[in-house]
């Protein structure tokens, strides 16, 4: 029983039931006007349902009356943008009425026939009723009581049951809406796995030249050396903190541009900070760097650090060659060191994962592994 009866206990029974009633008050008025003539309603719908902002109203006041509170209703709220959706809003409109008038009917006349056939339970005769106008009056009737109130339960759920899925129906997202969407949300994934990539790479960097320096500094024991460790420590985590802080931008700020993360022209702290870190860093660039597009640049300058990276922390302070070069509509990012010991097999972490994601994303390639004695770290982006 009371899973019967809890239909009546929420509120969207009855915002949808307001929202079968909305459109019988033009159509009261109307017959105010002209009850001869009840179908012009239904006919002047015709011409509205072909406004494109329509389709923007209707899906927005069946949102807020047939699913409130519901993230994805799968009713869109944008107007008609073909001939095939201003038709689904007209189908829409039409159901709208004629479900309304139901609706409407129930409403009114359910609870009469129950107030009349108490009526006549209580031996007083119903006066307008053409169904129970020629009724005798008898304790009998009381028993038929509850079937209009039964009836008029049905009609108010199930009325408003069916108008939320015709709404989903005829005012759901097209086809181009779906893709859009799907595109959308592809781009919010991508957007994920880039932000990851960028948290990986960037603290990954700081931290571990910030141990690397530690390390050093500790086995040295001495001052002059500590402090430039410490400095260099400073100034890598001072950087790790300005990258944490776009990156956090991005996900507080989700148009926010892309312009303010570093590129290519900024690799020359990644160096600094490589050759703070002991390693001896010997850097060719050639080329223009500043016509590679800004994408290209980004993304290049997250090879270069993330190479960096894996050097200091798989091999320690070694001598690192890095040639970076811009030539024939292709940026070539090279990163060597010679191997530390044994050779190594395939990288599976997530670092070298990236480097070859982001080339990928763009339409370039990577390679990585050992070289002739040398680990390697190389990548070609196109920037045509």
């Amino acid at each position: 029983m009371a899973r019967f009866l809890r239909p009546l206990l929420r509120g969207t029974t009855y915002t949808r039931l307001l929202h079968l009633w909305v459109p019988m008050l033009v159509v009261a008025l109307w017959l105010f006007i002209d009850p001869s003539t009840p179908w012009v309603p239904a006919l002047l719908l015709v011409p509205v349902g072909l406004i494109p902002a329509v389709r923007r109203g209707e899906g927005v006041q069946a949102r807020l009356l047939l699913t409130p509170g519901e993230e994805e209703s799968g009713i869109s709220e944008t107007p008609s943008a073909t001939w095939r959706d201003r038709g689904r809003t007209v189908l829409w409109l039409e159901a709208r009425m004629v479900l309304g008038s139901a609706g409407a009917l129930a409403s009114v006349w359910l609870p009469a026939i129950a107030f009349d056939l108490g009526l006549l339970a209580a031996g007083q005769a119903p006066d307008g009723n053409p169904l129970l106008g020629a009724a005798r009056p008898h304790w009998a009737y009381a028993l038929l009581v509850p079937l209009p109130l039964i009836a008029l339960y049905g009609a108010v759920v199930g009325l408003g049951v069916l108008v939320t899925a015709l709404a989903r129906r005829l005012l759901g997202p097209s086809a181009a809406e779906r893709l859009a969407a799907l595109e959308e949300r592809t781009e919010q994934l991508l957007e994920r796995t880039r932000i990851a990539r960028e948290l990986h790479d960037s603290i990954g960097h700081a931290l571990t030249v910030a141990v690397v320096q530690a390390g050093a500094a500790r086995a040295a024991g001495d001052p002059e050396f500590t402090d430039r460790a410490l400095a260099a420590i400073e100034e890598t985590g001072r950087s790790a903190l300005e990258d944490l802080e776009r990156v956090l931008g991005v996900l507080r700020e989700s148009r926010r541009p892309v312009s303010g993360r570093p590129t290519l022209a900024d690799a020359g702290r990644l160096l600094e900070s490589a050759r703070a870190s002991g390693a001896k860093v010997d850097a060719e660039v050639t080329g223009p760097l500043e016509a590679v597009p800004g994408p290209v640049s980004r993304e290049g300058y997250r090879i270069l650090q993330e190479a960096l990276t894996n050097v200091l922390r798989h091999a320690g302070a070694v001598p690192v060659r890095v040639r970076v070069s811009v030539a024939h509509g292709m940026l070539d990012l090279e990163v060597r060191n010679p191997l530390p010991g044994a050779i190594p097999g395939p990288g599976r972490g997530s670092g070298l994962r990236g480097i070859r994601e982001r080339a990928a994303l763009l339409g370039g390639r990577t390679h990585t592994g050992p070289d002739g004695g040398d680990w390697q770290v190389h990548a070609q982006l196109p920037v045509g």
